[in-house]
């Protein structure tokens, strides 16, 4: 299965397109999408690159969470939520989850609550809640709840 529409303009949307590499909040070099991999300070790229750099992304992503899911049955809009929140945060945290346990244990009520729980960033000051991350959580969760 593939990311749908929806979920894919939600990643859009929280990540923003930046065709300049930036530091994001956790002081990571970052671009397009949200790119993290092989970025540094001073690159550049082109909005149909950033497109191109979010496939590839999203494509590994896909995978590794059609793995977890794994005998699992889901919808769609609940399987991009899950993309975007491993987008976001990681397929590792995804797999770490209380929002993964309760969801392949079929409670996806209690699962759907977890997405709250994800609004911290680690700064150079510690672990900070980011008004950014609880929206976008509202956004997935929205999205993870929301009839195929």
């Amino acid at each position: 299965m593939i990311i749908n529409d929806e979920g894919k303009n939600l990643i859009k949307k929280w990540e923003t397109l930046q065709t300049h590499a930036y530091l994001c909040p956790a002081g990571i070099p970052t671009i397009g999408y949200g790119h993290t991999r092989d970025v540094h300070m001073g690159q550049t790229i082109t909005e149909h690159q950033a497109d191109v750099i979010l496939d590839s992304d999203l494509e590994q992503i896909e995978e590794e969470v059609e793995k977890l899911l794994d005998g699992t049955e889901y919808t769609q809009n609940e399987f991009s939520a899950l993309v975007s929140f491993a987008f976001n945060l990681g397929v590792h945290a995804l797999a770490a989850s209380g929002l993964l346990k309760h969801y392949r244990q079929g409670h996806k009520f209690y699962a759907a609550q977890e997405f709250d729980k994800w609004v911290h960033a680690k700064t150079k000051d510690g672990f900070v809640v980011l008004p950014g991350l609880v929206k976008r959580r509202r956004d997935e969760k929205a999205l993870f709840l929301k009839p195929a």
